[in-house]
C-alpha cells in the first residue's frame, strides 16, 4: 500500500514527515508542523547563505569527491580521514580558489568581449 500524501506543503526538497495516514495518526499538530516546515526553511537558507560566503567548503568537498572518482579507494573512510588531515589541504584548497577566481574573471572578460 502506497504511502498516503502529507497533508501539509513541506518544503521544497525537505522530506515529509508528519503524513497523518489512516495507520498514523500524525505526531505534529498542524501548528507545530507548521513551525517545522518553517524551521527547515531557515535551516535551509541559513546554510545556501553560509556555503555562499565560504566557497572553501565547495573547493574542499569537490576536491575529495575528484580524488574518491579518479583513485577509488577500497577504504573510502582511511581515505577521507588522510585527506582531510593533509598538513597541505588549507595551501590546495586556496590555489584551487584563486584558479577559480582566474577563470571566473576571465570569463567575465570574455563574456563582456
Amino acid at each position: 500500500m502506497a504511502a498516503a500524501k502529507p497533508k501539509h506543503d513541506p518544503p521544497h526538497g525537505m522530506e515529509d514527515y508528519d503524513l497523518k495516514t489512516d495507520e498514523d495518526l500524525g505526531a505534529l499538530s498542524d501548528g507545530d508542523q507548521e513551525k517545522l516546515n518553517q524551521l527547515k526553511i531557515h535551516i535551509r537558507i541559513e546554510n545556501e547563505k553560509y556555503l555562499n560566503e565560504h566557497p572553501e567548503v565547495e573547493c574542499m568537498l569537490a576536491g575529495f569527491l575528484s580524488e574518491i572518482l579518479m583513485k577509488q579507494p577500497d577504504n573510502i573512510h582511511e581515505f577521507a580521514a588522510e585527506h582531510f588531515t593533509n598538513p597541505n589541504l588549507r595551501r590546495n584548497i586556496s590555489e584551487e580558489l584563486q584558479q577559480r577566481q582566474a577563470k571566473m574573471k576571465e570569463n567575465l572578460l570574455l563574456k563582456n568581449f
